[in-house]
């Protein structure tokens, strides 16, 4: 019986410390994962984001359609508990939410014109702030 309560109990804490490890960006299936959003499919890493929070993990083809369900979230638990993963639009890595900054692209997947980059990298570069204003006045049917 020790052996067993034993054995229950590393599995618990194995439960619980995978429940906690969600730190970084959940894999992509490219190609095959909706947007969140908009309901294309992720395709382009240069514009892929994630927003994490306890209903789970949504993907975004466009850092436009992430920053427009930003807007219509709450100021509840979600909002509060969610964590922003955008990917970085030139080099193949992900940036936390906290450590992005946005520069104006030629195209992006839903017309936004938006890419992410590290806070700091590039002149003329905009906060998440500054992108989620732009981002709730942007009309798509007007975007060139």
């Amino acid at each position: 019986m020790p052996k067993l309560a034993a054995a229950l109990a590393a599995f618990a804490a194995v439960l619980l410390f995978a429940a906690c490890e969600r730190s970084g960006p959940a894999p992509v299936a490219w190609d095959r994962t909706r947007c969140s959003q908009c309901g294309m499919l992720v395709s382009d890493p240069g514009f892929a984001a994630q927003l994490h929070s306890a209903e789970g993990v949504r993907h975004f083809d466009d850092p436009g359609c992430l920053l427009a369900a930003l807007a219509a979230l709450q100021a509840g638990d979600e909002a509060r508990a969610a964590q922003i993963w955008l990917h970085h639009h030139r080099e193949p890595r992900w940036l936390p939410g906290a450590e992005a900054a946005f520069v104006k692209t030629p195209h992006s997947p839903m017309g936004y014109r938006l890419g992410a980059v590290a806070a700091g990298e590039a002149s003329g570069a905009i906060s998440l702030e500054e992108a989620q204003r732009r981002a709730a006045h942007f009309d798509r049917k007007r975007a060139p």
